[in-house]
Formats: C-alpha cells, sequence, structure tokens
C-alpha cells in the first residue's frame, strides 16, 4: 500500500510540475490550479505512504529519481527541450543512488 501511495504522490508531483511550466510564470488560471492541487495532493500521499512506515530517505530517494526521470523524458517528448548524453548519464546516476539506498537498506 505504501508504494501505491508514493506513486500518487509521484504522478501528482509530475503533473504538477510540468502544469507549473505551463502555467507561464502563473498567468494562466487552469495549469495554475492543476500546480496548486497537485503539489498539495502529492505531499498529502507522501505523508501517507510515511504514516504507513515507508522509510523517509527510500521514500524521498524514489520520488526524486522517479520525478526526475519521468520530468526529463516529458520534457523531451512534448515540451520540445532536449538531453545531453551527461544529462541521461545524471539521471542515470540519481537512479543509481537510489537503488544504493534500497539495497543498503536490506537486511
Amino acid at each position: 500500500m505504501t508504494l501505491l501511495f508514493l506513486a500518487i504522490a509521484i504522478a501528482s508531483e509530475v503533473t504538477a510540475t510540468v502544469s507549473l511550466k505551463l502555467s507561464d510564470g502563473f498567468s494562466k488560471v487552469i495549469p495554475s490550479i492543476i500546480v496548486v492541487i497537485g503539489y498539495a495532493s502529492a505531499f498529502w500521499f507522501l505523508s501517507q505512504a510515511l504514516k504507513r512506515g515507508m522509510q523517509i530517505g527510500v521514500a524521498y530517494g524514489i520520488w526524486s529519481a522517479v520525478g526526475v526521470a519521468a520530468i526529463a523524458i516529458i520534457g523531451v517528448l512534448f515540451l520540445d527541450e532536449r538531453l545531453t548524453l551527461i544529462q541521461v548519464g545524471g539521471i542515470a546516476l540519481v537512479i543509481l543512488g537510489v537503488l544504493a539506498l534500497e539495497l543498503g537498506g536490506a537486511h
């Protein structure tokens, strides 16, 4: 159940972040509303995952890695942004760092 709450938190945060870009500095109403609702929802769902026993380091690590990768991919696919090989390597390092946190905590 904790992973479901975390997944919804990540999806909410990614939606809010994309909407932040689309809000054009909060000058567009609908994307701006989505930003506020999305971030509020993201933190609520994250709090539910933590409340049910997920470790904060693992939760935030997964949140960060998946969020960074998702936003980068969405930026390339839908927002006409580019990724360099160094940026792809950086994303891979973030993901590897989260794996290290997860594996290091397994006993």
